[in-house]
């Protein structure tokens, strides 16, 4: 069974990265260097956006070599312990849980590969209704906020359940 769970794994690790990998390169291709697209009465916009900080912008502004130390270095190392984490589960079945450490890591490691290889991410999707709007985000940040959504929905869940 433990097979099947890591199998499963694998194929959410494959369908997150290969998402977020084709459609920051749409992105590039047809929103760079074009007006903001609006669609669904202006809930949704695509805008292509570089991000060298983390979530919503957060550090961009600081030195490169410590942007490099944070966002590289220090994701890299947190994005290792929890992958060694979820493998090390002794758990032969698939849980909630391990699904959002899973897409966490998933969307983790694909923004982490473009700031090691360019040193920023691709942004391209905002929403929103009037001026309640979300900053500028891509695919593997959803994976992210999904992967830490599902990790502690369960741990509630758990927590009363067993009660």
């Amino acid at each position: 069974m433990r097979l099947g769970r890591s199998l499963a794994i694998l194929v959410l690790f494959a369908a997150t990265i290969g998402c977020d990998r084709v459609t920051k390169h749409l992105a590039s291709e047809n929103l760079a260097a074009s007006p903001t697209r609006s669609f669904l009465a202006d809930t949704v916009r695509l805008t292509y956006a570089e991000n060298p900080g983390g979530f919503l912008s957060l550090g961009a502004d600081l030195a490169e070599p410590l942007r490099t130390a944070v966002f590289t270095v220090g994701t890299g190392v947190a994005l290792v312990v929890l992958l060694v984490l979820m493998w090390r589960s002794r758990s032969a079945r698939l849980s909630w849980q391990t699904v959002g450490i899973a897409l966490f890591v998933a969307g983790g490691l694909s923004n982490w590969f473009d700031r090691l290889v360019d040193g920023r991410v691709v942004d391209f999707l905002n929403l929103g209704v009037g001026w309640l709007r979300t900053g500028v985000f891509n695919v593997a940040d959803m994976a992210v906020t999904l992967g830490a959504a599902f990790f502690l929905l369960e741990g509630v869940r758990a927590r009363f359940v067993r009660r």
